[in-house]
């Protein structure tokens, strides 16, 4: 007894107060489910944590801006796996250089959860419709989202088979990718139901090529495949019955300018159509007036109720007229800033706005900078 003692405390010393019990014949020791002494497997908090700083330690070593890449995409940091070497190499052989890389991950950082097998299958598909590796890296330079968005390639490739079936174009097909990649996660029924649709509304407006007629739809609103049938419809029904257009006054409009008002909110194009007219009402114009404004410069009905209303207020307050607004609708692209610093710039050259040409308020920088000098400014 006295010796079972004395390996009782020998046992407590060697393995301390944290044991759990062990059996020898008939004694059972302590010992806690810490304790290890053949191995260690670390639990998921601890593995985690170990990922965790892996993936922060290889993110910077590309160069990848840590604080954005979390603020974009944060659950991404939470996985237990993460590919961010893969994609490196996958895309250096591409032709990408390191900075696009480190870029690309900082704005999207979804893109090291791809597998190789998952890039090498949407890299080909997408080679199907670009001519070449640098065409593809470019836009991805411009929008990562585009390429790495959705994970699921037989949908790209069913969709991509559609397309091109229908008559639509590699250069159409291009810029659905590059500017409105959804259209590709959509089920392929819902955009046979968009085309069709717009297949069907060409020729009900005399339109005999309804191809053609898809064609400039699109590359004028590349978002409208992402969009329900219900809504475009509504908005063609509006732009027609509004403005008491013929069949070919409403086919020129929505081929033209007015597709990009195809895909918007059927309230927000009613509300800030009606804040136009209010406005212009205000200030002495008729119903037509406001009407030839609109058709003229379909834009405006992007504008909100104060962009809007403060863009003609700014103009108007530097003795522009209505009519010479109406009659140059475009200078309402630029901003009030811009507007603004124009108009002093123009004065002090001695430039009359009150009866000169007022489109080069919305110039391009640099044809406004030239006319600006031509002008002593």
């Amino acid at each position: 007894m006295a010796s079972r003692n004395l390996w009782n405390v020998s046992s407590n010393i060697l393995f301390g107060s944290r044991c759990c019990i062990i059996q020898f014949s008939t004694e059972i020791f302590l010992k806690t489910a810490s304790f290890r002494p053949f191995g260690v497997k670390c639990d998921n908090k601890n593995g985690k944590s170990l990922k965790n700083k892996d993936l922060l330690n290889n993110l910077l070593t590309l160069g990848v801006d840590i604080d954005k890449a979390k603020k974009r995409q944060p659950g991404v940091f939470n996985r237990m796996e993460t590919n961010e070497q893969t994609l490196k190499i996958f895309l250096l052989s591409k032709g990408a250089r390191k900075e696009v890389i480190a870029s690309i991950i900082s704005r999207y950082p979804r893109a090291i959860t791809r597998t190789l097998e998952s890039l090498s299958k949407r890299w080909e598909l997408w080679r199907t419709i670009m001519t070449s590796d640098l065409e593809i890296v470019n836009i991805l330079e411009r929008s990562p989202e585009s390429f790495f968005r959705s994970n699921n390639n037989l949908n790209l490739e069913n969709n991509i088979k559609y397309l091109l079936s229908v008559g639509l174009t590699h250069d159409c097909l291009c810029r659905l990718l590059t500017n409105a990649p959804r259209t590709f996660s959509n089920t392929l029924d819902l955009n046979k139901q968009m085309i069709e649709f717009l297949q069907e509304v060409s020729l009900s407006l005399g339109h005999n090529e309804p191809i053609d007629f898809v064609q400039k739809i699109i590359f004028k609103n590349p978002f409208i495949l992402i969009q329900s049938t219900k809504r475009v419809k509504t908005n063609i029904e509006f732009l027609q019955s509004t403005f008491n257009l013929n069949k070919e006054e409403l086919l020129l409009l929505i081929c033209g300018r007015g597709a990009l008002l195809l895909d918007l909110s059927n309230d927000y194009v009613k509300r800030n159509y009606t804040n136009i007219k209010e406005k212009l009402f205000s200030l002495g114009c008729t119903n037509e007036e406001v009407q030839k404004f609109v058709l003229s410069y379909p834009d405006a009905i992007f504008l909100s109720y104060k962009k809007f209303n403060d863009k003609i207020d700014c103009l108007i307050e530097e003795k522009i007229s209505i009519s010479q607004i109406i009659k140059s609708a475009q200078v309402l692209d630029s901003s009030i800033s811009t507007l603004k610093s124009r108009i002093k710039e123009l004065i002090h050259a001695g430039y009359n706005l009150n009866t000169s040409n007022i489109l080069l308020l919305s110039w391009s920088q640099k044809r406004y900078k030239a006319k600006l000098k031509k002008l002593g400014g």
